[in-house]
């Protein structure tokens, strides 16, 4: 089964730098990094030392509905490239372990999908979810502060 990493969408991403609100309608907050765990939702690598980064709640679902859990995470204050999503990001292998969690494509949670895995079951783990017909996507989550990474779907 061949996974595919979505990051935040370009829209989403140039939208928030432009000022756009985030999901708590809040104008996101500006930091500097000092290169050690701020990863960013729509390069999915880490924000380097030096580099200016936006903090903002982020809902990573179409619409406000009760499983559409929402939640801190950074991004470039600047532009950066979305990846291509065919290889494992670089921010799900900077942590020991990872909440992941499947949901059907109406964008609600999958019950009995959820569950902490150490980082080399990730992608074992995924599959094994994916290939559940009623799971659409599964979606990463920090294990130990719940914040979103990115979503997984197959190709």
């Amino acid at each position: 089964m061949a996974l595919r990493y979505i990051a935040m969408s370009d829209v989403e991403a140039e939208w928030l730098r432009q000022g756009g609100r985030d999901a708590y309608g809040n104008l996101p907050e500006r930091q500097i990094s000092d290169g050690v765990g701020v990863p960013c939702r729509h390069w999915l690598r880490n924000v380097k030392e030096g580099q200016a980064y936006l903090i903002l709640a982020y809902r990573p679902f179409s619409s406000a509905q009760p499983y559409a859990e929402t939640g801190p995470i950074f991004m470039h204050a600047d532009a950066c490239p979305a990846p291509d999503g065919s290889l494992l990001p670089p921010i799900l292998t900077s942590s020991k372990e990872y909440l992941l969690r499947g949901h059907g494509s109406n964008e609600r949670i999958v019950y009995g999908t959820g569950g902490v895995v150490p980082a080399e079951m990730l992608e074992q783990r995924a599959e094994e979810l994916l290939a559940r017909p009623e799971v659409a996507s599964v979606h990463v989550r920090s294990a130990k502060n719940n914040c979103y990474q990115c979503r997984i779907e197959t190709t």
